[in-house]
């Protein structure tokens, strides 16, 4: 846990002391907005090619969605402009056989952050080689894309989708750590070139009120909607 911390601290000060150009939680900041404010991709998907960070994007997903997604400035205005993306993803491996086929020909575009480590002294060599090879042709094929073969224009991939990779030296508690407050610092720069608050969630607790005026079998005398009043007397019945 000390070297998690320990980690974390690296990057903070990195954070703090690193030239724009060269400070990796601004960079990967500026290169979000731009996927999505001016090229207006929605989502962004997270891939590490590692078994141990199969629930990495979960924890980002609500980092950066409960943190930035917001809808009024720090000031009180409505933005007009998008914030959080929808994030998600999985294990690259599994993701490889669940969703790329929507990344590579769909219609939607989607940034993609592809995470590894190159040294894994835990698994066997051999198929930690293949792993990284496997990251590396895909994230090549999302760049470079393929042209159809005569008469097969369902081959085709158009290529150009952006995305990041992120190597680790290991998957070492210390180096967790960095890449945690990576993306953490991530979040707060874009909260503050968006101009909202990253650390408050009224909108889930909107949701907490209401549960406990439910909760407190008071739906029939609160005021709820006719839909989740007559959901509610149908749990109760059953």
């Amino acid at each position: 846990f000390k070297q998690l911390l320990k980690g974390a601290h690296a990057m903070d000060d990195h954070f703090q002391n690193a030239k724009p150009e060269q400070n990796l939680p601004v960079m990967l900041a500026l290169t979000g907005i731009w996927n999505i404010n001016f090229l207006g991709l929605k989502a962004h998907t997270l891939l590490p090619y590692d078994g141990r960070l199969k629930l990495l994007p979960n924890y980002l997903s609500q980092l950066e969605m409960e943190s930035n997604g917001k809808s009024v400035t720090n000031t009180g205005e409505s933005v007009d402009f998008d914030t959080s993306p929808v994030i998600w993803g999985d294990v690259g491996a599994n993701a490889q056989h669940a969703f790329f086929q929507l990344l590579h020909q769909g219609t939607r575009q989607v940034p993609i952050d592809f995470i590894a480590a190159t040294k894994d002294g835990l698994s066997n060599p051999e198929h930690h080689r293949v792993l990284l090879g496997n990251m590396l042709a895909q994230s090549a094929a999302f760049m470079t894309g393929q042209a159809a073969p005569e008469g097969q224009q369902h081959r085709y991939y158009a290529g150009n989708k952006p995305s990041n990779t992120l190597l680790l030296n290991e998957l070492s508690a210390k180096n967790l750590g960095a890449l945690i407050a990576l993306y953490e610092h991530k979040v707060f720069v874009q909260g503050s070139i968006w101009n909202i608050n990253s650390f408050d969630q009224w909108g889930v607790e909107l949701g907490k009120k209401m549960a406990n005026e439910l909760l407190n079998q008071q739906a029939k005398k609160s005021g709820f909607d006719p839909s989740t009043e007559l959901l509610f007397k149908h749990i109760a019945e059953n």
